[in-house]
């Protein structure tokens, strides 16, 4: 291991830690604010994102303002962070390792909705905006800016930086980690998908693999709360 390669793994995870702890603890006043007596830990957590255009608007700030210092990366250790995500000569091969994982994703976000379904009580927070602007500001951040920066924070900068230095496997279950921790109100469904997604991406070799999935679940949510309201508006 060479200065260079430290240098970069500590840079990739100092930018992937400042984005978890300043989400998640954004995620943490909310849930603390929206305490109410009798509460248990499930009703706490649905307040995490109560408040959902700003919590949109945090996570495309964060997001945002950091992927200039992850290009940046990239350019400095000379990968190309357009191939990193999806080559023409695989591209077909790539998108179906990233449906493949969506289905599966999805059936691990159907189990957890009968355990939060389960778990929370009529205290807890249930979203039922769907008006146009929220509805546009969780296809921002959800599907196009979370979907595509955090794979590259949380599963990109794993493979093309921290692995050189820990191992890619160990490398891309620390940043998993880090992954579910800035999910922490899911209890658990950020790093199991996180699991899928990995191996997604591992077996194409391209983000785009894990991207998919990633975005997709969200968009399924979006049009889950859509279709269970009655529709936008």
């Amino acid at each position: 291991m060479n200065e260079k390669n430290f240098n970069l793994a500590k840079t990739a995870l100092t930018i992937t830690t400042v984005l978890t702890l300043f989400v998640a603890g954004f995620e943490v006043l909310m849930a603390i604010g929206g305490y109410k007596p009798g509460m248990n830990i499930f009703d706490i957590a649905t307040y995490a994102n109560a408040d959902m255009n700003a919590y949109c608007l945090i996570l495309i700030l964060a997001n945002l303002i950091l992927l200039p210092f992850a290009i940046l990366l990239y350019h400095q250790s000379g990968i190309s962070l357009k191939k990193e995500i999806a080559e023409k000569k695989t591209i077909g091969r790539d998108i179906l390792f990233g449906v493949a994982a969506l289905a599966a994703s999805l059936i691990i976000s159907l189990a957890y909705s009968f355990v939060f379904a389960a778990g929370r009580s009529e205290l807890a927070f249930n979203d039922t905006d769907t008006s146009i602007g929220t509805t546009i500001m969780k296809m921002i951040a959800l599907v196009f800016v979370s979907g595509i920066c955090k794979e590259i924070y949380f599963r990109g900068f794993a493979k093309s930086f921290v692995g050189s230095v820990l191992g890619e496997t160990k490398a891309l279950l620390l940043f998993n980690i880090l992954f579910a921790m800035l999910d922490w109100y899911n209890f658990g469904f950020s790093f199991l998908a996180g699991l899928i997604w990995i191996w997604a991406y591992k077996k194409s070799g391209h983000m785009i693999s894990s991207m998919i999935p990633h975005a997709g679940v969200n968009l399924v949510g979006i049009f889950y709360l859509i279709v269970m309201s009655g529709g936008v508006g």
